[in-house]
């Protein structure tokens, strides 16, 4: 039942990251093909990215193709109603919470089901997490959000480690996921909420 309900929050969350993306896409006037393929490569970007590395194959919207249908959708709707869209924006950023944190459960589960040691574990699962944003950013010709706002990639590494570490550890499964679950997402949403962040590095000096 908990992995049931993890998969319905996963495509929820998946047709949020495309929505965020799509609308990216049109803060930079791009045709209707371009919000497309953005929202399928922020949504779908960072398991396919974890799935070349790990040589999972076939990647995850090949072997689910109904997932290009949840992306790109999701993409047209955002065209459909975009100027109701604002009224939304705290909707998106818990949306976005949980995603960031159920496709880094999820990217973990796959290294862990191949073995992997657990550094590995780790990096798939934050991977999954952030690559997608970074696409989006990228392509969008932004600083990456993972590189410049509230804590992010650092949720992402601390459920990893509750999810894996409990499993190491002989836990009941469907209680360290919902607690992995529970911490990310509030560290997440405390996050956004009181404008947590890692220490910066500032370098002005010039060499020369």
């Amino acid at each position: 039942m908990t992995l049931y309900l993890l998969h319905i929050i996963y495509l929820v969350a998946l047709a949020a990251e495309a929505m965020t993306a799509a609308l990216a896409a049109g803060r930079r006037s791009m045709d209707w093909v371009g919000v497309i393929l953005l929202a399928c490569i922020t949504g779908l970007g960072g398991g396919s990215v974890r799935d070349l590395l790990l040589n999972h194959h076939p990647l995850s919207w090949v072997g689910s193709p109904e997932l290009l249908l949840v992306t790109g959708g999701a993409a047209i709707l955002t065209i459909i109603i975009a100027r109701h869209m604002y009224k939304l924006q705290r909707v998106f950023l818990f949306l976005d919470a949980v995603g960031l944190v159920v496709f880094s459960i999820i990217g973990s589960n796959i290294a862990i089901g191949l073995d992997q040691p657990f550094l590995v574990v780790i990096a798939a699962g934050m991977i999954t997490g952030c690559v997608g944003g970074v696409l989006r950013d990228i392509l969008c010709n932004d600083v990456p959000l993972l590189f410049r706002a509230e804590l992010y990639a650092t949720v992402s590494v601390i459920t990893v480690v509750i999810f894996a570490g409990g499993g190491r550890l002989g836990l009941d499964h469907n209680i360290v996921l919902l607690f992995a679950l529970g911490v990310g997402l509030c560290m997440r949403l405390l996050a956004l909420r009181f404008g947590w962040s890692m220490p910066k590095f500032v370098y002005k000096h010039d060499l020369h």
